[in-house]
Parts: C-alpha cells; sequence; structure tokens
C-alpha cells in the first residue's frame, strides 16, 4: 500500500530558516503548523511570512495557497499531533539534535517524516536515539528555503530506502530541486563546495592578494554567474569545446593540479577575522536591508528566466 499524501507540514524552529519553509510551504498549498518555545516565536514568524509573500505571490502560489493556513501552537506535542511531515531547523549542535529528534519520535504519528535542516551534522548520529530511526532524513535547504530551489536529502544508517524516496518526492512535489546525497559527510555536498570556495578567499585576503571587495566581484561578475546556471562540471565541459570535458581535462588538467597544490590553508585567526570584517564593511556602500532586496530581486528574475527558457543542460 502507497503511503498517504502529505498535506499537512509541522515547522520545528522558527527562526530565519524555519520561517522561510513555512512560507514556502504555506505557497504550495500546505497547512503548516508551526512551534518554537521562545516567547515571540509567533508574532515574528506571521511578520517574516506576511514578508516574504509578496515575493512567492510573484513566483507564483499553488491552488488554495493562503497565510491563514499557518496555525501556531508553542507545544511540541500538539503541533506534531496530525503532521505528515516534520521539518526541524533547531540548533545546530548534535547532542541537541539526538535528544530533540528522540522527543518528536515519541510524538509524531508513525507515518510521518522526520526531515531536519541540519547544515552539517550526520542523520546517522541525529537519529540514533529514536525508536523509529527508519522515518528520520536529512532536507537541507539552501538560505532561503522560500526561494532556493536546493534540497539536499539523505538517509542515516537506518533509514529507510521507502522513506528516502518519500522525502525527495515530496520535495520535488513542492518545486524544489533535491539531490540525492549517497553518502554520510560532514556539510553534506553544497557546503563543502562553498567551503572549499571560502577557504581561498580567506586565505587571499590574507595574503593580501586583492581587497574583499575585488575577490568577491571576482566571483559574482565572473564564474559566479556561469555557475547560476550551470554546476562546474558542466561549465569545464562547455570550456573544452567541441572536445568537451575530455579535452578541457587533456589541456588544463595539469595545470589545475598545480593550481591545488598552490591553494591556501588559512586559520581564522583574530587578525584574519578583523581583516575581513573590516573589507566587508569598507565595501558596504548600501544598508544590509537594500542589499538583501536587491538580491532577491535578482534572484526571483533569474528564477523567472530559468522556468520560462528551460535549464541548458535539462531538456525543455
Amino acid at each position: 500500500m502507497s503511503a498517504p499524501a502529505i498535506r499537512r507540514v509541522a515547522v520545528v524552529g522558527t527562526g530565519v530558516i524555519g520561517a522561510s519553509w513555512a512560507a514556502c510551504f504555506l505557497a504550495a498549498g500546505l497547512d503548516v503548523t508551526a512551534t518554537d518555545p521562545a516567547p515571540d516565536a509567533e508574532a515574528k514568524l506571521r511578520a517574516a511570512v506576511a514578508r516574504h509573500w509578496p515575493v512567492l505571490t510573484q513566483l507564483g502560489l499553488a491552488p488554495g495557497a493562503s497565510p491563514e493556513r499557518l496555525r501556531f501552537d508553542a507545544d511540541l506535542g500538539a503541533a506534531l499531533a496530525d503532521a505528515d511531515f516534520v521539518q526541524e531547523n533547531g540548533p545546530e549542535r548534535e547532542d541537541f539534535k539526538i535528544d530533540f529528534f528522540a522527543r518528536m519520535d515519541a510524538l509524531a504519528p508513525p507515518e510521518a517524516i522526520l526531515a531536519s535542516s541540519s547544515s552539517g551534522l550526520l542523520v546517522s548520529r541525529v537519529q540514533s536515539a529514536c525508536r523509529h530511526p527508519e522515518r528520520v532524513v536529512l532536507g537541507h535547504p539552501f538560505n532561503p528555503p522560500h526561494l532556493i530551489p536546493l534540497v539536499e536529502v539523505i538517509g542515516g544508517e537506518r533509514t529507510s530506502e521507502a522513506c528516502v524516496e518519500r522525502a525527495m518526492a515530496f520535495y520535488a512535489g513542492i518545486g524544489k530541486r533535491p539531490i540525492r546525497i549517497r553518502k554520510e559527510v560532514k556539510g553534506h555536498v553544497a557546503n563543502r563546495l562553498q567551503a572549499a570556495l571560502w577557504r581561498e578567499a580567506f586565505h587571499l585576503a590574507e595574503q593580501g592578494v586583492a581587497s574583499v571587495a575585488d575577490i568577491d566581484t571576482a566571483i559574482a561578475q565572473g564564474p559566479g554567474l556561469r555557475w547560476a546556471l550551470l554546476g562546474p562540471f558542466m561549465n569545464l565541459h562547455l570550456s573544452g569545446g567541441a572536445g568537451g570535458m575530455a579535452h578541457l581535462l587533456d589541456h588544463l588538467g595539469g595545470p589545475i593540479e598545480q593550481w591545488w597544490l598552490d591553494l591556501g590553508d588559512p586559520r581564522m585567526t583574530p587578525a584574519l577575522k578583523a581583516a575581513v570584517v573590516a573589507g566587508v564593511a569598507e565595501a558596504q556602500q548600501q544598508p544590509r536591508e537594500r542589499i538583501e532586496a536587491a538580491r532577491d530581486a535578482l534572484l526571483i528574475e533569474l528564477l523567472r528566466a530559468r522556468t520560462r527558457l528551460g535549464e541548458p543542460n535539462r531538456p525543455d
């Protein structure tokens, strides 16, 4: 017998990520119950959903989508009572999540999937104290979840294949682009790729190779534009011309390897942190809110263009 459809989602933890997830689920036409122990959590959540709603309306709402389908309950058990899917967004601490998932496992309906937004913890550890670990899965979004399509999905050692497949189908069904991670590693995939870039960016700043502002420009006005369309491997393939990836690697494989050997290995010393903070402050010509608004406006146009024109490496 197939698993029941997912129509009711519980969002546990309503900070920046949780509130963004709540808006995303509401825009997909789902019923959402949110919970958070902070005394002002409900007011902040509803304000965040209201702030995100105009953008989500521009992108297109599912039939029946409405902020009115949001319910808040400070009691964890009541919030999970009728959930088909739980999206947890608590503190990024292994000890907390092990205990918290055991609590949710005891409270949530038996068919509910328990998904964590953890940006780096291993699911096998998170599920280790659960009586029903087979339903615990990672569902790591990229910030902000209500706009960015990527969701990284992976099961732990005791997660069932059916749970992973159901989570993948759920995220895809609400318009996300889930990827299946097949081996647990700290930081998953996207954050590890980011970390590799950050490592060299900090190294270049520390060594005085370029200013913080110019390092940002090097990405934002260079490879970052291509990365918004295609990933690192497909971009390399196109750089190889008619010979594709094979020609590229024959031609540049050696130099790339030499660049790898020359990459930096910086440490977050007080001096480096102070230099980067000062560099960002110097480069920031507008208030943070205006920068975020401009980023989101450009992101919306990019998402619209991808929908209208299709993706270059996928058939129409």
